[in-house]
């Protein structure tokens, strides 16, 4: 399991070509006009992990497969989309289908790139989407509720549920809130995430600026910075037009130019691992000397429930997980190495999988 983001903005904001960096690829054509996405455009993109090479040097593992990361490229918003406005309601559909959503936001001065309200304000673009986002929410609620009520009339039980959470998340969009300001019980989170309601889902901001404040960000990225800390959201730094040049270029060559612009590391790794804190997701790998692979799970599942990412017969006939923390496995040189060194563990149905951990599940077809 990997996980699906939502690349939203307004136009000219840099999304396009955010997307056709991260990618790899030119499916979304970039211009400087609105609107040019007219489909929302997806790609998969590996997520980087220098653990999965280092385990697969260690078991001279044939292939390494990494786990997968989706981008959704959705076109433009303007202020009016909840009503239809520039190419409306059609993209607020596709955002949700997404597990979390990237705000790109313009934070770099270009008077050759139009702003569609002709000036840069990051936090205000930002307020202008969460405004439609919330004015559609608000619309979807007030039609669900008006048809549970024969359901309610009835007493179906998931119906009054439904219109708890739905009476809820209205309170808190009526007052300018977003969906994810609610507080959910334990025993209602599914049921809340079946309303997929657009503003209950996480928010990255991704704060695009110029070449030369890439390592730095700027005053605009400062201020949506302080925003997102105020809303207890994540934000990144991220240059749209050094990751689409670093997309062109051989992994030596890339490590090369990242240095010579003072960055650490791709904007594409800060991404994922913002989007895996903002998601609470962790990793595990099955290494062996056909295939070394990484697996995204949820931090806290059990180890059946892990097993059930491979297939569904795993988490099923779940007998027991055979484990090796990834420092061990590499520290002591491989699985049998560890086993001898009494490092390997034999987990239960109870055990919670850690982030890292190298597993062999057993199982009963």
């Amino acid at each position: 399991m990997g996980f699906k983001m939502g690349i939203v903005g307004l136009p000219n904001v840099g999304k396009s070509t955010l997307f056709n960096a991260l990618t790899r690829t030119a499916a979304a054509q970039a211009a400087n006009f609105p609107f040019c996405t007219i489909e929302p455009n997806v790609g998969e993109v590996a997520v980087p992990d220098a653990r999965l090479d280092k385990l697969a040097q260690i078991a001279g593992s044939k292939q390494i497969i990494p786990t997968r990361m989706t981008f959704v490229d959705i076109a433009g918003l303007v202020k009016g989309a909840s009503k239809g406005e520039g190419l409306g309601n059609q993209f607020l559909a596709n955002i949700r289908e997404t597990d979390a959503i990237a705000h790109v936001l313009r934070c770099f001065e270009d008077g050759d790139v139009t702003h569609v309200e002709g000036r840069v304000d990051p936090v205000a673009d930002a307020d202008t989407i969460e405004t439609e986002l919330m004015l559609s929410d608000l619309e979807s609620v007030e039609k669900r509720r008006a048809g549970l009520q024969r359901k309610l009339k009835g007493g179906d039980k998931e119906a009054a549920q439904a219109e708890r959470l739905l009476a809820a998340a209205q309170a808190a969009l009526e007052e300018g809130r977003p969906a994810r300001t609610v507080e959910v019980d334990a025993e209602d989170i599914k049921a809340w995430k079946m309303l997929q309601l657009l503003t209950a889902k996480p928010v990255l901001y991704v704060c695009n600026v110029d070449e030369g404040n890439a390592a730095t960000g700027n005053t605009h990225s400062e201020a949506v910075a302080k925003m997102a800390a105020e809303q207890g959201a994540a934000s990144v730094v991220i240059s749209a037009q050094i990751e689409e040049e670093i997309s062109k270029l051989e992994p030596e060559e890339a490590e090369m130019f990242l240095t010579e612009m003072g960055l650490e590391e791709a904007g594409l790794d800060r991404l994922i691992r913002a989007g895996y804190g903002l998601l609470h997701l962790e990793t595990y790998f099955t290494v062996g000397p056909k295939e070394a692979r990484a697996w995204t799970i949820p931090a806290g599942t059990p180890a059946p429930k892990a097993a059930g990412v491979i297939h569904g017969d795993f988490e099923r006939g779940f007998i027991r997980a055979e484990t090796i923390a990834y420092d061990d496995f590499v520290t002591l040189g491989g699985e049998q190495k560890a086993k001898d060194a009494g490092k390997m563990r034999s987990e239960g149905k109870s055990y919670v999988v850690k982030d890292g951990d190298v597993l062999h599940f057993l199982f009963n077809t």
